[in-house]
């Protein structure tokens, strides 16, 4: 069992579990049904891709991550905040969106990088990592699309 592989899947799964919760909210605060749908989309996917890590941590024998960090908790209510202050309108959930993107997309960038990784979990991060890029991509294009 890799300590290190553990420990660098569950601070994925952490993350991950974040963005999912992230999306639930943008969601659950969009104005449009367009955006509404798109991040409950997101949010399904990361969720498989946490549940794919988890697997993982269990293969290795270790305790796999089940819950978002308390990072997230501050971090949505500040999100919350700044919503009820904006309005709660599709351009600002749509900021804060690509911004958690850039946190979650840094984060598996790091963990490829790990060379203390088994190559097995090398690629279960490279599967999630690209469910992450290809919403990170999406995030951005709608952004500037909108802007």
């Amino acid at each position: 069992m890799s300590d290190t592989d553990i420990s660098v899947l569950n601070g994925l799964i952490k993350t991950t579990l974040d963005s999912m919760k992230g999306y639930e909210d943008a969601a659950k605060d969009a104005e449009s049904t367009q955006f509404a749908t798109m991040f409950a989309d997101f949010a399904r996917d990361r969720a498989q891709v946490a549940t794919k890590l988890q697997n993982q941590v269990r293969t290795l024998g270790g305790e796999p991550e089940l819950d978002s960090s308390m990072l997230a908790a501050a971090h949505r209510t500040f999100m919350d905040l700044k919503q009820a202050i904006t309005g709660k309108d599709d351009k600002a959930i749509i900021n804060e969106v690509e911004r958690g993107e850039d946190h979650i997309k840094a984060k598996y960038e790091d963990a490829m990088k790990d060379t203390d990784v088994s190559p097995a979990t090398q690629a279960v991060i490279k599967d999630g990592f690209a469910s992450v890029r290809e919403g990170h991509d999406k995030m951005s294009a709608l952004k500037h699309s909108i802007a």
